[in-house]
Formats: C-alpha cells, sequence, structure tokens
C-alpha cells in the first residue's frame, strides 16, 4: 500500500509539473504574439519628422570684404645724412630715438670755422672783383676821353693842311709849310689810332672784372652754402629713428646720422592674389580705390584706422606670387611703420546676391529649400564668395527658407520640423563679464602698463582709464596677467 501511494503522488506530482509548463509555454506564446503584433502597429505609425534650423533667403545688395595681411609702412620718410665731414658741435634736445621735431628746427650743427674763414676770404674776393670793375671802367671813360681829344686835334691839323693847300694854289704858301702841316695830321692820325687801342684795352679790362665778380659771386654762393650745410633742418614734423650721433662727434660726408619719420602719413602695404586683384578692377583695367580697414590686435582690443587703396607695385617680384597693393590711411592713431595688421578691403557692391551659413551649401553647390508641407526641396545657386562663416550665392530661392545646416539625414522629400532663429528684437545679454579687482592685483596690472613701451599710448591710457573703474573687463585682465606672467 506503501508503494502505491507514493506512486499516485508521483503521478500527481508529474501531472501538475507539465500543467505548470505548459500554462508557462502558452503564456510566452501569447507575449510573444502580442510582441510581434505591437511592433506591426509600431511599424505603420507616422513618418519621422527631424528637426532642422532654416534662414530666410533674401535677396539684397552685398558688398564683400576680402581678408589680407600687410606691414604699415611710413609713406614720408627722409634719411638724415651729414652733408659735410667735420665736428658735432650743435645738437638738439629732441634729437633722440623717437624723439619729436617740428619742421624747420634746428636739428645739429657741425662746426663752421673753416666755413666761415672761407666765405670772408669770398667776400672779400668780390669786394675786389667789384673794386677792379670800378676802376676798368674808369680808365674806360679817361680813353674815351683822351680819343676823343685826339680827334678834334686830328679836326685842327685837317683845317691847317687845308689852309696850306689854299695859300699854296694863292701863291703866297710854301712847300716846307704844306709838309710840316701834313706831318702833324699823319702824326694826329696815329694818336687816335693809339687811344683806339687803348679803349679797346679798357673794354677787356672791363669784361675780364665783370668775369671776376661772376666768379666771385659764385664763390661766395658756394661759401655760404657751405656754411649753410653745416646746420641740419627738420624738413617736416616727424619723430626721429635709427639715431647714430652724439654731440662732439665726428662724421663723414653723406653719412646716415638718423632718419625721420612722418607718424602722420602711414600706409599698408598687403598682398593680394591675383583673383582677388582682378575682383578690384574697374572696366578699364585699372585699381579702384576700395575702402579697406587696418585692424591692429594690441592685447585683445582692436585699434581699427579706414582707408583707402591708392596704388600697386609695378611688378610682382621674385619669387613672389600674387598683387603687392598700398592703401593710404586716415587718422591712424595707436599704429606704427612695422606693424603687422589684418587688412579687410570691400570689394565692389553685388545687386541680387543671398548671404546664407556656408554649411547650408553642398559639394555640388545645391542647397535645401523649405517647400509644401515642410518637405525639403534641393535647388541649385551659383556660389560668388565665401566669407568667413558665410557665403554668397545667387539663385532663385529668393524668400524661401533655406535649411542652415545640412546633415547626412537630410535630403529632398524628406520632412522636418523648421527651427527659425530668434527675433532681432529679442533682447539678449551681451555685456562683457566683469571682475572686480582688489587694490594689490589693481596696482601690478597699472604698474605692468605704465612701464610697458610696446603698448600705443592711446590704448594704454584707455586700459588705464577702465582699471580706474571698480569693475573691469574680466577679458583685459587676464590677457595682461598671462602677458605679466610670460
Amino acid at each position: 500500500m506503501r508503494f502505491l501511494g507514493r506512486s499516485l503522488v508521483a503521478l500527481f506530482l508529474a501531472a501538475l509539473t507539465l500543467g505548470l509548463l505548459g500554462w508557462a509555454g502558452q503564456i510566452t506564446y501569447s507575449a510573444m504574439q502580442a510582441r510581434d503584433a505591437d511592433e506591426g502597429r509600431r511599424s505603420q505609425a507616422r513618418e519621422r519628422v527631424l528637426a532642422a534650423n532654416v534662414v530666410v533667403a533674401r535677396a539684397e545688395r552685398i558688398v564683400p570684404v576680402l581678408t589680407a595681411f600687410g606691414e604699415v609702412q611710413a609713406r614720408r620718410v627722409l634719411e638724415l645724412r651729414a652733408p659735410v665731414a667735420g665736428r658735432v658741435v650743435e645738437l638738439a634736445d629732441g634729437f633722440e630715438e623717437g624723439g619729436t621735431v617740428t619742421e624747420g628746427q634746428v636739428l645739429l650743427r657741425i662746426d663752421p670755422a673753416n666755413a666761415e674763414s672761407a666765405l670772408a676770404v669770398a667776400r672779400a674776393d668780390l669786394a675786389g672783383a667789384e673794386a677792379e670793375a670800378r676802376d676798368a671802367a674808369r680808365n674806360l671813360e679817361l680813353s674815351r676821353a683822351e680819343l676823343a681829344g685826339a680827334e678834334a686835334q686830328r679836326d685842327l691839323q685837317a683845317r691847317a693842311v687845308q689852309r696850306q693847300i689854299d695859300l699854296g694854289d694863292r701863291g703866297v704858301g710854301t712847300a716846307a709849310n704844306l709838309e710840316a702841316a701834313e706831318l702833324s695830321l699823319a702824326n694826329a692820325d696815329q694818336t687816335i689810332l693809339t687811344r683806339r687801342g687803348a679803349i679797346a684795352i679798357a673794354e677787356t679790362r672791363v669784361d675780364s672784372a665783370a668775369l671776376a665778380i661772376d666768379r666771385a659771386r659764385i664763390a661766395l654762393a658756394q661759401a655760404e652754402r657751405d656754411v649753410a650745410d653745416r646746420t641740419l633742418r627738420a624738413e617736416f614734423d616727424g619723430q626721429l629713428s635709427d639715431v647714430s650721433v652724439l654731440r662732439g662727434g665726428l662724421v663723414s660726408a653723406n653719412e646716415q646720422i638718423a632718419t625721420l619719420i612722418d607718424p602722420s602719413a602711414l600706409e599698408v602695404a598687403f598682398r593680394l592674389s591675383a583673383s582677388e586683384h582682378a575682383r578690384l578692377l574697374d572696366g578699364t583695367g585699372n585699381l579702384v580705390g576700395a575702402q579697406v580697414t587696418a585692424v591692429l590686435d594690441v592685447l585683445g582690443l582692436d585699434v581699427e584706422a579706414v582707408g583707402r587703396i591708392t596704388r600697386e607695385a609695378p611688378a610682382v617680384g621674385e619669387g613672389q606670387t600674387g598683387r603687392l597693393v598700398f592703401a593710404g590711411l586716415e587718422g591712424a592713431r595707436g599704429f606704427r611703420p612695422g606693424d603687422f595688421v589684418r587688412v579687410v578691403v570691400q570689394e565692389p557692391p553685388m545687386d541680387r546676391a543671398i548671404r546664407l551659413p556656408a554649411t547650408s551649401l553642398s559639394a555640388q553647390n545645391t542647397v535645401l529649400v523649405l517647400g509644401d508641407e515642410d518637405r525639403l526641396e534641393e535647388m541649385d545657386v551659383t556660389l560668388l564668395r565665401r566669407q568667413g562663416d558665410d557665403i554668397v550665392v545667387r539663385g532663385d530661392i529668393a524668400g524661401r527658407e533655406v535649411v542652415a545646416e545640412r546633415t547626412p539625414v537630410l535630403g529632398a522629400g524628406i520632412k522636418v520640423r523648421p527651427q527659425r532663429p530668434v527675433s532681432a528684437d529679442t533682447p539678449q545679454d551681451t555685456a562683457p563679464e566683469m571682475v572686480v579687482l582688489d587694490p594689490d592685483r589693481r596696482a601690478r596690472i597699472v604698474a605692468y602698463l605704465e612701464g610697458n613701451t610696446r603698448i600705443p599710448g592711446d590704448v594704454k591710457q584707455r586700459m588705464l582709464t577702465q582699471l580706474e573703474s571698480e569693475a573691469v573687463p574680466a577679458e583685459m585682465v587676464d590677457r595682461l596677467e598671462s602677458r605679466m606672467g610670460g
């Protein structure tokens, strides 16, 4: 009986186990069918919609700009050279590196003793030549008076001869008296010839005296120039550079002693590629006077000066490419010759042009525009310029909304959720970050600024004025302290 009972219990447990396994299989099968049905319904759900940033394409008059790098130069530079050799006996107080001088100011004077002695000798020679000329003129007048007297005597002798001839014709004269009268007339003619020779000599002497005066005046002018050359004056207002002379030093003729630079007349020289240069030509092939802006980065502060293109170099130069262009700068405060600057050149304006983000253009020069039901359409455009992170194009997309940032998942026919830019009227916080400095930190920065001679004066004054405020820009403080640490 015990065996039968155990067998029945075993059969019951086996049946219960099989029942539970069947129930579990049924539950699993139902769950799998429910999942398959749910996935089938989900695959037939609505299509996927992607978000895309869009901008409106507006056709307008756009002035493209091109960026180059150049060097600031002075338009008026004068090499100061010693005209004569000698010792420097006088030197202007501002004759030093970076010194400021004014037009007409005496810069230096070379020992004029020898030149002044030569000037005195030249003046004495001129006075002697003038005295000789006066004496020659008096001698000429006297010779002419003697000639007049001799001619009068000849006239008297001629009348005496005629009387003797008349007396002989009447038979009362003698041959001896006639011969004596004729001899006296011959002597008078000889005297006239002598007086005329004296006049010729006197006239030659007058001419020689005049030539001597001219030579004396030339020598006097040369002596005066030699004296004037001992003094060097500034031809225009400017600053001195490359000063290499001291008071009491010896200089040789034509030795360069300094360079005078006009800091108010500056220009920037920069190089453009051939294609960029071609954009700045007018219909006749001449360079247009395009407006330029020179930008100098001084410790995070941009110092700018505007100007216009004035000329270009006539040759490319050995080993160079592109075109070297010069632009005159106006009001270039804070700039110095030799500064390396960024040059922004305005190209001729383009009408009916469209500015878009550079990320909106594909390699095939196409853009995606928003169509009906917010579905994308692909349209061709003509690329005109690349302007940093933007492009300038032309095409039949004016007034359409263009996808600003293309991605691999976006294409023609895709439905998107357009994300339009925030209106310009929306207030935004654009104020720079400010920081309050403790007294010690502020004093260190002020001392560094006052001792730094490489920062232009107006920029330094602007920074010092900002440091007087309680709160100062954090970017400026970080840049200054990084320089101090370097």
